[in-house]
């Protein structure tokens, strides 16, 4: 049950930062898939709700080819993946969001909402991490930016101080002979991942690894780099006894939990292959 709260709907980003800032007990609502929910289990109850939802300022994708590409906080997943400049410049954020929830969620759920949440089994977050993705954040005072992979800190705990939103995830340009893969595992197509792995890669003009980003989902409380595989890839060329080693470490380094969907060991066995799997993919891209 959802109890009484004041519904805050502010005409501008200014005056969302102002309101936020004034609100002590308010949390941001920016399409509600994951805030309404916790409200409803009773886990939250604010006295105040700030809904940025329409906020046109904060609704955009940009992409310049020196820069890299812009996304706005309140842009929802449905616009990322019907996108054509994201589909040729970012293939993997189209494939990874035609597979998060289900189109009526898309249609309405936020890439703002959805990181600013921060659940280990969320998709975005990989994937950006991988692609070397930064975050700004602000509010009335100012705004900061840092990578996306400094943003989160345990389960569902982020950097955000007080009276503080996401405003924009930024993406660099794609690098020349690079490419990028993600799956998920789960049982439905519509859930959330038991376990994901997401692989950047970067190759030099003879074929060998100039840089690697490898990162797992649901495998800890936040989305998890696997540096000590990237460091065994690096200057190597294509070699799949290599990706099963860098599976092997992937499985090692993580830090998943036993629940009702899977077991621990069954977690770490299935992100072993997947990371396998997806350098192999991402690598065979990036000659290709």
């Amino acid at each position: 049950m959802i109890h009484d709260f004041t519904y805050l709907k502010p005409g501008s980003l200014k005056e969302a930062l102002a309101m936020y800032a004034e609100h002590d007990d308010c949390k941001v609502i920016c399409g509600g898939q994951s805030l309404l929910i916790v409200m409803r289990q009773g886990m939250i109850s604010p006295e105040y709700v700030l809904d940025i939802k329409h906020i046109k300022e904060l609704d955009y994708i940009k992409f310049d080819p020196k820069d890299g590409l812009r996304i706005g906080a309140t842009t929802t997943h449905r616009e990322i993946e019907k996108s054509d400049v994201i589909k040729k410049n970012y293939p993997v954020l189209v494939e990874m969001e035609r597979k998060l929830a289900s189109v009526q969620v898309r249609n309405w759920g936020t890439i703002g909402g959805n990181l600013a949440h921060a659940d280990s089994a969320g998709d975005p977050a990989p994937v950006l991490i991988a692609l070397d993705a930064e975050i700004t954040v602000g509010n009335k005072d100012g705004q900061r930016t840092m990578p996306l992979e400094d943003f989160f800190v345990d389960y569902f705990e982020t950097v955000l101080q007080k009276g503080e939103i996401v405003l924009e995830v930024h993406v660099p340009a794609p690098a020349a002979r690079s490419a990028a893969a993600y799956q998920k595992f789960n049982l439905l197509e519509s859930d959330m991942g038991i376990v994901a792995s997401a692989a950047s890669v970067t190759l030099d003009e003879n074929g060998a690894c100039k840089d690697v980003r490898i990162v797992l989902g649901n495998a800890g409380p936040t989305p998890r780099r696997v540096k000590r595989a990237e460091e065994l890839l690096k200057g190597k060329t294509y070699d799949e006894a290599l990706f099963a080693e860098a599976g092997k470490i992937a499985s090692e380094d993580c830090e998943p939990v036993s629940d009702i969907h899977a077991s621990e060991e069954h977690r770490r066995h299935v992100l072993g292959v997947l990371t396998k799997r997806m350098l192999k993919k991402a690598w065979e891209q990036a000659r290709g």
